[in-house]
């Protein structure tokens, strides 16, 4: 118990995403906030240290895989799979969510004001999300999988931006920042829960912002806790060669 104390919340996850479930369920950022330790982001979540850990041991005894061994994915590939998978997710449901955000900041605005700032909010949400996904596309993720050739020795990376740690460090401040929205739309939400009086449009939003939700939270998971990780020590082992 102690040993899993003093684990990140990233490192856990990372090798067995199923802990992704236990640290959701317990209102515990495992993306964003997963360099901190499960204690200390139990504080942080004021939640009990020991159901926690427990909910983690009992994984170890449940059938089942964890799911993907993403820490022992080829860097490239797991490149790929972000865009292919969660970059993918991401450019399909804001054209759908955009519109029922604000359809229900519309109807309901008057009687349930929190609408109209989640509407606002995913509206910037969705723009700084489009933004950082195309820089990653275009410029991160060629190069990490440039590198990953490297390794393999074929030599001809070359960048515009110094070493890798420089543009990681800003998709990470940009990870933040979403993750700064995402907990304002939690709130404002209730959780995502829809008051009695909401119709199916207003249902259905909430739904999809849940949903929404738990894909970034993976996706960032993967990016700042394995893949960026992984980026940086491999350009290392290049550069030595």
């Amino acid at each position: 118990m102690e040993n899993i104390r003093y684990q990140s919340v990233g490192e856990i996850v990372k090798l067995d995403f199923r802990a992704a479930d236990v640290f959701s369920s317990y209102g515990i950022d495992f993306c964003c906030g997963g360099k901190i330790s499960v204690a200390e982001a139990c504080t942080n979540a004021k939640t009990d240290e020991s159901i926690v850990i427990g909910a983690l041991e009992n994984l170890k005894s449940q059938q089942g895989s964890a799911v993907h061994d993403f820490d022992g994915w080829e860097i490239g590939f797991l490149a790929d799979y972000i865009q292919n998978t969660h970059h993918q997710y991401v450019s399909k449901a804001i054209p759908q969510i955009l519109p029922l955000a604000q359809k229900v900041a519309d109807v309901h605005g008057e009687n349930h004001s929190e609408v109209i700032m989640i509407n606002e909010l995913f509206i910037d949400l969705a723009e700084e999300l489009l933004s950082h996904m195309q820089k990653e596309e275009q410029i991160l993720f060629p190069y990490i999988k440039q590198l990953a050739s490297d390794a393999a020795g074929n030599c001809t990376s070359d960048s515009c931006f110094g070493t890798v740690a420089g543009p990681i460090s800003a998709m990470e401040q940009e990870h933040e920042d979403a993750g700064v929205i995402l907990k304002a739309l939690f709130r404002l939400s209730n959780g995502y829960t829809p008051p009695e009086d909401a119709c199916n449009t207003f249902r259905v939003l909430y739904g999809k912002l849940k949903e929404f939700e738990d894909d970034l939270h993976r996706h960032i998971h993967l990016e700042n806790n394995i893949l960026f990780p992984k980026a940086i020590e491999l350009e290392q082992s290049v550069i030595e060669i």
